[in-house]
């Protein structure tokens, strides 16, 4: 069968256009599903990674060189911290703040907890940052298992687990 010239043409300009409208569409889509995520959960986001919050609260983390799949994030470890204070757990975050209201959430992040957590660095975070972590894991979801429940000194704590060394008298 012939087609003229010009018809192969129109199809070939057809084709390309859809196609463009196709490419276009994707890239909007994408471009309009990260802007839908509002600025405060991005900039909780952010403080997460900057705040080195998934070293312990994101199994394998820091063995991954923070190249793990940001819906493991936040869901706690059974890594132990055992020293003079007993074994710590990093808590599954996410589990956590579906608890919790905003305000409660400041009242937590800021209180004394036991090492290894760095509670001084949230203590001393702004109101608004908190709010931004705290929406951050809200939108996460929740996910994950609880991680194991504090040992005192005097319990053996299951592998694996980190010996921090007895400070010198």
């Amino acid at each position: 069968m012939k087609f003229p010239v010009g018809s192969h043409a129109a199809l070939s300009v057809a084709l390309l256009v859809g196609a463009a409208c196709a490419v276009f569409g994707t890239v909007w889509a994408q471009t309009k599903a990260v802007k839908a995520i509002p600025a405060d959960v991005q900039r909780g986001r952010y403080l997460v990674q900057i705040g080195g919050c998934n070293d312990c609260h994101t199994p394998g983390y820091p063995n991954a060189n923070g190249k793990v799949d940001e819906k493991l994030w936040l869901t706690g470890d059974k890594l132990g911290w055992r020293g003079p204070w007993g074994t710590t757990y990093a808590p599954n975050l996410r589990l956590l703040v579906k608890t919790l209201s905003e305000d409660q959430w400041l009242t937590y992040a800021r209180r004394e907890v036991r090492p290894p957590m760095p509670w001084y660095n949230l203590r001393d975070m702004s109101e608004r940052n908190l709010r931004a972590i705290y929406r951050y894991v809200k939108h996460l979801g929740p996910a994950g298992e609880p991680a194991p429940t504090y040992l005192p000194p005097d319990q053996e704590p299951k592998p694996p687990f980190v010996q921090f060394p007895t400070p010198p008298k």
